[in-house]
């Protein structure tokens, strides 16, 4: 089985990435980390590569997407609706785009931001005891 997942990115600016996503409480591999990319942390054998648009563009034969569409939406996980609305707040204040106002459904919690280089993100807290 799989043991854990890379999220490869291409980012324009490494050091306004790096203060961005530091910001909000993310740290970074150094032994993955170079002049144009680095290794962030996201949880247990949850990485997210960020890689300069000229490296990340090296791995592949295809342009890299407009980052006025959207390709991919990255859902994470968080331990309570506070740490939903304390991260989003922090992301936004950081220079964040709010892509949606708060979903409170009960069960679940969710509000969501796009990054500095236009990459969504979605975090959402579930009630344990509502997933069997």
């Amino acid at each position: 089985m799989i043991n854990a997942i890379f999220l490869n990115l291409p980012i324009k600016n490494l050091k306004k990435s790096v203060d961005f996503f530091g910001g909000l409480g993310f740290t970074f591999n150094p032994q993955f980390t170079s002049e144009d990319s680095t290794c962030m942390i996201i949880g247990n054998n949850m990485y997210a590569m960020l890689c300069e648009e000229a490296k990340f563009q090296g791995f592949l034969s295809k342009p890299i997407a407009d980052p006025a569409t959207t390709e991919v939406l990255i859902s994470l996980s968080c331990e309570s609706k506070d740490e939903v609305t304390s991260l989003s707040e922090k992301a936004f204040a950081l220079g964040a785009r709010k892509v949606n106002e708060p979903e409170d459904h009960g069960f679940m919690f969710s509000w969501g931001f796009e990054d500095l280089d236009g990459h969504v993100w979605d975090l959402f807290w579930m009630d344990p005891s509502h997933v069997q």
